[in-house]
């Protein structure tokens, strides 16, 4: 094995749509259980701690539809609360739709590893509100930006969207793109992407939604053409209506991130956002 190759980092990530802790296993549980996105349910903590179990067992992690706290999750902040239960020492959330103490429409970030930066990105759209996260982590000589989105409905949104998005991915020379898409990898929108970009889909279609009957690749981790891809794997854990995106990934040796001496600014400080160090 060359010095090179020892000195390989493999980062494990996923991005996951946790529709706030409910469980759906049913088209028709839209319906009987529309109540859930309003009002508290017992399960919802149990089905959290599930996802917290699975989520500990990676490096970065992109969360979509997480409330940051309001009647629906019992004012807890599920960023936080996942975060504590997974035993992950940093997080970071952004509220894209704030609809007071009915809802906090969120994005989340939970890492082992400390960034040097952190930043709420405002994407275009017909309807305000949409942001991604981008988070970035410098080494010596080199750097990583980790994005996590959540697309909008509309075609012609997402198609402004990805277009912003594929300007802040220039930017950097190593790039991870996760999350909920709204959109499959051969749709107009991600087309574009890629030709703007070298931004990839590493394996084909990983269907993750609905998922107690997975059809649809709606959900994306996509690495720059310098990040080389070992393993990908939607996971059959249904404590949402999608499932959990997996991806291992090997990082050039001149990307170093280190769990414990890893030097960056204080998490406190970015945004004046409850950004927290454990």
């Amino acid at each position: 094995m060359s010095e090179q190759e020892s000195a390989a980092q493999i980062l494990r990530v996923m991005s996951y749509n946790i529709q706030v802790g409910i469980a759906t296993s049913r088209m028709r549980h839209y319906v009987t259980g529309s109540w859930k996105h309003i009002l508290p349910c017992s399960q919802q903590l149990p089905n959290l701690d599930r996802a917290a179990k699975l989520i500990q067992q990676y490096d970065i992690i992109g969360l979509q539809e997480v409330d940051a706290g309001s009647l629906r999750s019992n004012f807890i902040n599920l960023a936080e609360y996942l975060a504590e239960r997974a035993n992950i020492p940093y997080w970071y959330y952004q509220v894209n739709r704030n609809l007071g103490r009915l809802a906090q429409h969120s994005n989340a970030f939970l890492s082992h590893f400390k960034p040097n930066r952190i930043e709420d990105l405002k994407l275009p759209g017909i309807i305000p509100g949409r942001q991604a996260i981008k988070a970035v982590f410098e080494s010596e000589t080199d750097s990583l930006a980790v994005f996590i989105l959540h697309l909008a409905l509309s075609k012609r949104a997402r198609i402004r969207q990805l277009d912003y998005i594929a300007e802040r991915v220039n930017d950097y020379p190593h790039a991870i793109v996760m999350g909920d898409l709204n959109c499959s990898v051969d749709s107009q929108e991600m087309k574009l992407l890629f030709n703007k970009t070298q931004l990839r889909e590493p394996t084909d279609e990983m269907h993750t939604f609905p998922s107690w009957c997975p059809q649809q690749h709606i959900d994306h981790i996509l690495v720059s053409s310098g990040l080389t891809v070992k393993n990908t794997c939607a996971l059959r854990h249904e404590v949402s209506d999608h499932l959990p995106l997996t991806m291992e990934i090997e990082l050039p040796p001149t990307i170093k991130l280190d769990r414990h001496t890893h030097q960056g600014l204080s998490l406190e400080n970015y945004l004046g956002h409850s950004i927290i160090s454990r």
